[in-house]
């Protein structure tokens, strides 16, 4: 079956991926909001099994190919909260922005390639419909020393 063909669950599950539960709050707000057709999630960190993947700044304690994996977990963890607020992934008309927030070493400058981590698998799992604009933002502190954090806007079938 052609990628076009499959829906992003097909294509998560192709890819040997399982969504994780949508991550808890860490605060007093919602993990993501509808208004009329667009959906958007809280920032996600990159939680696995209940623990961040990964502490420190990037280009620090954090080198480049973890800061990439980062991202793409955080794009996974954010896929979940997607999930979990329209039920099927195919609801979703198109990944409008990534925005990902980093916490970088002095003198880090390959940004852009970490957070192609989070892209490339909202890529990979929305096909054309993944196609996005984004933005990068830099943070001297992070909360929970986290290297990044990543948030989803998306346009869905109401």
């Amino acid at each position: 079956m052609p990628p076009e063909t499959k829906t992003p669950e097909e294509r998560l599950a192709q890819a040997g991926l399982v969504l994780p539960p949508p991550p808890v709050p860490l605060g007093a707000y919602e993990p993501w909001v509808i208004s009329g057709s667009l959906l958007m999630t809280s920032g996600q960190f990159s939680w696995v099994d209940g623990k961040l993947a990964y502490l420190g700044r990037i280009g620090g304690e954090v080198p480049a190919a973890q800061a990439y994996d980062a991202c793409r977990i955080a794009a996974l963890n954010a896929i979940a909260q997607l999930k979990s607020a329209v039920g099927s992934l195919s609801r979703i008309n198109r990944i409008l922005r990534v925005e990902g927030t980093m916490q970088v070493a002095p003198g880090f400058r390959d940004h852009p390639v970490a957070l192609n981590g989070a892209s490339d698998l909202i890529n990979m799992v929305f096909a054309e419909k993944g196609r996005h604009s984004r933005m990068i933002y830099t943070n001297p502190e992070m909360p929970l020393n986290a290297p990044v954090l990543i948030v989803l806007m998306a346009e869905i079938a109401v």
